[in-house]
């Protein structure tokens, strides 16, 4: 009877149990919050144009452990003025195993940015509270079609180079 207590742990250790995604934590990596205009940015009415830029960079930290950081930048300007600048870099890290190497990386391009997202959202709209701006509502981003897109545009930016050095020949 003793060998079959032992038997499960042993075989639930030594077995490959297919492929592992786990989050092991996810941080507040960095965040920038700027007003240029001061308090004379309260003092007038104006209408309000807001640029955002968002990207994702990975680090390899450990074998099947990997940080992805999302790093959201809005900026809101009246015509010339910049009302507000604020840079938010959200992270997390991630255990992540038995995936080939194209699967691995739509899960680091795709589900780590669509898990960290939110968190990301929340940074800015307590930020903008805190900074006495009205919210912003961002919209969902679909990591996938972008992930997507990157992946065509780097294709055809192959393809090109590619065609433009046999024509060289």
């Amino acid at each position: 009877m003793a060998d079959e207590t032992t038997k499960p742990a042993e075989a639930a250790s030594s077995e490959d149990s297919g492929p592992v995604f786990a989050i092991q934590r996810i941080y507040l990596k960095d965040l920038s919050f700027e007003t240029p205009m001061g308090p004379s940015v309260f003092q007038k009415q104006w209408q309000p144009k807001v640029n955002q830029d968002l990207n994702t960079k990975n680090t390899k930290l450990e074998d099947d452990l990997y940080e992805v950081a999302l790093r959201l930048t809005l900026t809101v300007t009246d015509g010339e003025d910049t009302i507000y600048l604020l840079e938010v870099k959200q992270a997390g890290i991630f255990a992540i195993k038995g995936l080939e190497a194209k699967q691995l990386t739509h899960i680091i391009n795709t589900t780590c940015p669509n898990i960290l997202f939110p968190y990301a959202r929340e940074v800015v709209d307590s930020v903008l509270s805190k900074g006495s701006f009205p919210a912003l509502m961002l919209p969902p981003i679909n990591f996938d079609a972008l992930f997507a897109s990157a992946l065509k545009q780097a294709e055809e930016e192959s393809k090109a180079s590619k065609d433009e050095t046999e024509t060289k020949h």
